[in-house]
């Protein structure tokens, strides 16, 4: 586990002089990855639904089929704790990229609806394992007053991932044959985990009689249940566990609120895509220094703003009447998504246990999976009561609300939260 840091503090803060981005333990054993994973999973969504539909689907039944992802994910996402608790956060991923390459190879062969879903299924629950594991495991090996910069990167090139992997998948389509899209998603889910395998765990020791007594110390720590890290973080989860659904929230309907508002002013479907990708661009610009700024001034300077903003992009949707209006809340939208760009991982990886954290941050995610499922649900139930306009309005409150639930909790369980708190604890 990396420093305590009251004890860095009162030692003259060393952290601040440790390399912010190790190449074997964070660039090779996480980042580039995550990068690599991405990418197949960006290429193979716009491509489910498609393929389902081919295959004989109706429209109803390809989007449950495409559904199948957020729902493999919000299965697995406890499970995940459990599984990387017991073998480890490396072996965790390694395991998810295999696991990945069988569902999406699966997809590729499918010759069956009910093939075509389970597969999916699979994908979606390797999804959450691998997304888990990365995050566990960077959370042990960064130090607190770099975890802001690095997480908020992990979150980066994951948004380039997702948003290249289109493009790719796009080129590898010129063939006519969507298959090849799933075969291209099993390849970068094995490129992946190759690249976590290649990777290094990261030397903390100096001398053999302290690794073996070190070793032998962990051999005799025994790792909590699920239901004792459950019944031990119930008031944290409870109150911080808030934010989590709200922010999740509002970042699902926010992936479908261009596409929906594009469709009701009658823009074409390339105009749209156009759009959203200007969104996504300008979303993958601001990472590093959200996370800079989280780092150095604490989590709230950019967790507060973020929801703020994108709320209230959110909320002028609604009152834009073609391409051009719509383009520029777009980039508002982007602003502020980016602004809050790795601030709930950093924000899990503060608060998280030592003793149990696969299994904390399994629920952490659990909370903001069902955020970003309810999301999108609000806007269409707004859409299906007669006013897509309410519906979005209703999923805009929830940024505001995210940003003020957590100016009212985090300074509560994170000395992180801000100058004020960090000064308190000894940090500055």
């Amino acid at each position: 586990m990396p420093a305590d840091p009251r004890s860095a503090a009162a030692a003259g803060n060393p952290q601040r002089h440790m390399r912010l981005f190790p190449f074997h333990t964070v660039v090779l054993g996480a980042l580039i990855p995550a990068f690599i994973f991405s990418i197949g999973i960006g290429a193979m969504l716009p491509i489910i639904a498609p393929h389902a539909i081919q295959q004989g689907a109706t429209l109803a039944v390809a989007g449950v089929i495409a559904a199948m992802l957020p729902v493999g994910q919000i299965l697995a996402d406890i499970p995940a704790g459990a599984l990387a608790s017991r073998i480890g956060d490396r072996p965790a991923m390694l395991l998810a990229g295999g696991t990945a390459c069988l569902g999406l190879l699966g997809a590729a062969l499918a010759d069956s609806l009910i093939a075509l879903a389970l597969a999916i299924l699979l994908v979606g629950a390797a999804n959450a394992v691998f997304h888990l594991a990365r995050h566990s495991y960077l959370t042990e090996i960064t130090p607190p007053m770099h975890r802001a910069r690095v997480l908020s990167t992990l979150g980066g090139v994951h948004r380039i991932g997702q948003f290249v992997g289109p493009f790719i998948g796009a080129l590898v389509l010129q063939t006519g044959d969507l298959r090849l899209v799933f075969l291209l998603a099993t390849a970068t889910a094995a490129a992946a985990s190759v690249t976590v395998a290649l990777s290094r765990p990261e030397e903390r020791r100096r001398d053999s009689g302290q690794r073996r007594s070190d070793s032998e110390a962990e051999d005799t720590v025994v790792r909590p249940s699920l239901r004792t890290v459950l019944r031990d973080h119930r008031a944290l989860l409870l109150t911080l566990g808030v934010p989590v659904l709200l922010v999740g929230c509002i970042r699902g309907a926010r992936q479908q609120v261009i596409p929906l508002w594009g469709e009701h002013l009658g823009l074409d479907p390339a105009t749209i895509s156009i759009i959203y990708g200007i969104a996504g661009g300008i979303d993958m610009l601001l990472f590093y220094p959200a996370g800079k700024i989280m780092d150095h001034f604490g989590r709230l300077w950019m967790g507060v703003p973020a929801m703020v903003v994108l709320g209230l992009a959110m909320a002028l949707v609604p009152l834009t009447q073609g391409a051009a209006q719509l383009t520029w809340v777009a980039v508002a939208l982007g602003l502020g998504n980016g602004l809050g760009s790795g601030i709930m991982m950093t924000v899990a990886s503060d608060v998280a246990p030592s003793a149990g954290r696969p299994q904390f941050l399994g629920a952490w995610r659990l909370l903001q999976d069902l955020g970003i499922a309810a999301g999108p649900l609000i806007i269409a139930a707004g859409a299906a009561l007669g006013s897509l306009a309410a519906g979005i309005w209703v999923a805009a409150a929830m940024g505001p609300a995210a940003g003020a639930a957590l100016q009212r909790w985090l300074p509560r369980w994170s000395v992180h939260a801000n100058r004020t708190t960090r000064r308190r604890a000894g940090l500055l």
